[in-house]
């Protein structure tokens, strides 16, 4: 819950910080009482608002490729050096953001539930994920950190937005009609896609 280790623990014990119930063969218990009450006073901490943890991602190889990833990461630092903040990490994922494996999503989280930081700082808000971002910020509300976008578009970007309702597609359908099945399908999304997108150009 507090993200510490047993070295650490032993240190507040000695402090008088957290105190443990000794069991009979002599091991430590902590009262969930006293748990919140930490948590409560580092998330009230005046420090960590003013902590930050950045996060940038794109959804291909090819965009990284491009300098997409490292501009969106420059940009976010440079509005948190603008706000005065302390940047505790930058951390980067070149996936999709329906993908909720991601490696830096979740350094990040672990990042938060150690109190490491008050503020998420992402571009947009697709960039952290494409669903299921409520119930993403109310983890982070619990550890007492707030997302901050910096640049709302009002359109995401329609190439990434294609890729990424495509392996949606290619996901759902391989549970039904296996891999073989599931590539033809997104095949045939992809050609239907580009023959739309032909159409809406010629009109």
């Amino acid at each position: 819950m507090l993200g510490m280790s047993i070295d650490g623990l032993r240190k507040w014990e000695r402090e008088g910080r957290l105190i443990p119930v000794r069991t009979v063969t002599n091991h430590r218990r902590y009262r969930v009482a006293d748990l919140h009450a930490l948590m409560h006073e580092e998330v009230q901490s005046p420090a960590l608002e003013t902590r930050c943890i950045l996060y940038a991602r794109v959804s291909t190889q090819q965009a990284q490729d491009a300098g997409n990833l490292d501009r969106q990461l420059g940009r976010l630092t440079a509005f948190a050096a603008a706000q005065r903040w302390t940047v505790v990490a930058a951390l980067t994922d070149v996936a999709s953001g329906l993908d909720e494996k991601r490696r830096g999503l979740q350094q990040l989280l672990d990042r938060v539930q150690q109190h490491q930081a008050g503020i998420v700082v992402v571009e947009d808000r697709d960039r952290l994920a494409r669903l299921g971002l409520g119930y993403l910020e109310t983890f982070l509300h619990a550890f007492g950190a707030r997302v901050v976008v910096t640049e709302q578009t009002a359109k995401a970007d329609q190439q990434e937005c294609v890729e990424e309702l495509i392996a949606l597609t290619t996901s759902l359908s391989s549970r039904i009609y296996g891999k073989r099945g599931a590539k033809k399908i997104a095949a045939t999304l992809l050609q239907a896609m580009a023959t739309f997108a032909q159409e809406d150009v010629a009109e």
